[in-house]
């Protein structure tokens, strides 16, 4: 005899489709054809992360990818992700310049209060940034309180618009942890779009309490970090599994007449390192001298879905 209550199984969100709300089933075949720039055929988006690793982080309710490993003070690996705003971030500015590149920079809000001089750089290189909450020990998850969240996300916003001079309209939030109010309460304080979720190759409408969101796609599985720090994998598969998406996508493209997106993640601590750098601007080179490729950003993307 079960002593849980017959409650404890009944889930009122379980009906055909996601178990959810916030956006309906849609096979990515049914729906209508989307337009990027130039009438080009795949969509590269960039995003990279600027974050802060605090030295003596609470880890909850979890550790954030990247966050201290071994006792305080954690020396080697704070450095470690200093070094990726003081060095590495300028190492992939310059990159992207050569290659003609406009990327997304996700900035934390201690970033920008601590380096603005980073996100004015950013912002003179003609790079769009974003809000990427507050810290990598500020995590958003259902046991915050909405004070407390609204909190987060209004330091966030405020820390930005102070060294960018505007406020910024797109969020990414740290480790890509939410709750599930987060959606509703960026909505509330003016956010038009997000990249947490990975359900979809082609930005979606995203339904909340407060409003529509655009969810743009960004892949956890394109991302320097899961490649080559969780996987461990060598650097030169990375380059085949980014080609291997270009040709795949584009081949989609066609055959469903529609464009599809090729989404990076690329950190300045991870891809910025100097026997990296050559391989990621291999990486995008591949990708930027197709003929049927062309860079975009969230307006681009917003636009895509509006039209």
């Amino acid at each position: 005899m079960s002593l849980l209550p017959d409650s404890y199984l009944v889930y009122p969100q379980r009906h055909k489709g996601p178990d959810h709300g916030f956006y309906p089933a849609s096979p990515v075949r049914t729906r209508a054809p989307i337009t990027l720039p130039g009438g080009a055929k795949l969509g590269l988006w960039v995003v990279v992360p600027l974050e802060y690793f605090p030295l003596n982080p609470s880890g909850l309710p979890f550790k954030a990818p990247g966050s201290m490993q071994t006792p305080y003070p954690d020396l080697r690996h704070y450095t470690t992700r200093d070094y990726g705003n003081r060095v590495g971030a300028y190492r992939l500015l310059k990159l992207f310049d050569r290659l003609g590149l406009r990327a997304t920079f996700a900035v934390q809000g201690a970033v920008a209060d601590r380096y603005p001089a980073l996100v004015k750089d950013v912002l003179a290189d003609g790079h769009n940034i974003c809000a990427h909450g507050w810290d990598n020990d500020s995590l958003h998850h259902s046991g915050l309180s909405a004070e407390a969240e609204q909190g987060y996300i209004a330091m966030t916003l405020g820390a930005i618009e102070n060294a960018a001079g505007k406020r910024p309209d797109g969020w990414l939030s740290p480790a890509r942890a939410e709750g599930f109010a987060t959606p509703a309460r960026l909505a509330d304080a003016g956010i038009s779009w997000f990249a947490d979720w990975a359900h979809d190759e082609l930005p979606t409408r995203f339904q909340t309490g407060k409003g529509e969101l655009a969810a743009l796609p960004l892949s956890n599985e394109l991302d320097d970090w899961q490649i080559l720090i969780t996987h461990s994998r060598p650097e030169h598969e990375w380059v085949s599994q980014v080609t291997d998406a270009a040709n795949w996508l584009s081949d989609e493209a066609v055959r469903f007449n529609s464009p599809r997106l090729l989404t990076l993640t690329v950190r300045p601590y991870v891809s910025g390192l100097p026997y990296r750098v050559k391989t990621l601007g291999e990486s995008l080179k591949g990708v930027l001298d197709r003929a049927d490729c062309a860079t975009v950003t969230p307006t681009d993307l917003m636009g895509a879905l509006s039209a």
